[in-house]
């Protein structure tokens, strides 16, 4: 189901936390693509990402996240209640890879952080070579769309478990343009050049109004 009960309760939860408790701005939120197929690449700043981008949608979206997340027992109950989909980062993962494909294909929005893993610093950084290989699967004809958080680390950074109450911006951009060349991709070389791709059109969204 892609709209449990528990992921109306935790993003309607997401919402009024993130408009009441912080000063989140949305720079293009009319570029959302809030239906049919679409795979939404975002760079990753902290745990509050994922519940963040979530609660910018009008209808539900997916995720892709790592699998080792699920040595939770909260969040390994929660995750398929919340339309996740786990990846094992340390191995090939065909299952993992022909869901993902099927539900973007299936007319789904699926969310992904290409750098893997939340910044250590607060700057993005390069794609996992394994995306490339991913979106490799998907072909050309399936929008990319590129979002950018800032601000989001200085609340909860990866190396803090406090959470701070500072301004959050984020970014929507256009779909990147992609072509089937771009897709056919063959060799780590190839599919980081794809990663990298991804992550120049992340950069380049604009940060202040």
């Amino acid at each position: 189901m892609d709209c449990s009960i528990v992921y109306i309760f935790t993003r309607s939860l997401a919402r009024g936390v993130f408009r009441g408790a912080f000063d989140v701005t949305v720079i293009n939120r009319e570029k959302l693509i809030e239906d049919g197929p679409a795979v939404l690449v975002c760079n990753h700043q902290s745990f509050l990402d994922p519940p963040l981008i979530a609660a910018l949608y009008s209808n539900p979206i997916h995720f892709l996240a790592r699998k080792s997340l699920t040595k939770s027992a909260c969040l390994r109950w929660a995750f398929p209640h919340i339309n996740v989909i786990t990846v094992d980062q340390a191995r090939p993962d065909p299952t993992a890879i022909i869901r993902f494909i099927r539900e973007v294909r299936q007319g789904k929005r699926v969310l992904i952080f290409p750098e893997g893993s939340r910044t250590p610093d607060g700057e993005i950084k390069d794609a996992m070579p394994g995306i490339g290989l991913i979106l490799s699967r998907l072909g050309a004809g399936i929008p990319v769309q590129p979002l950018r958080i800032e601000g989001a680390y200085d609340c909860l950074p990866i190396h803090s478990n406090k959470l701070r109450l500072r301004p959050i911006t984020v970014s929507v951009g256009d779909p990147i343009p992609l072509t089937e060349q771009d897709f056919n991709v063959h060799g780590r070389e190839a599919q980081r050049a794809l990663g990298a791709k991804i992550m120049d059109a992340i950069r380049a969204l604009p940060t202040t109004v």
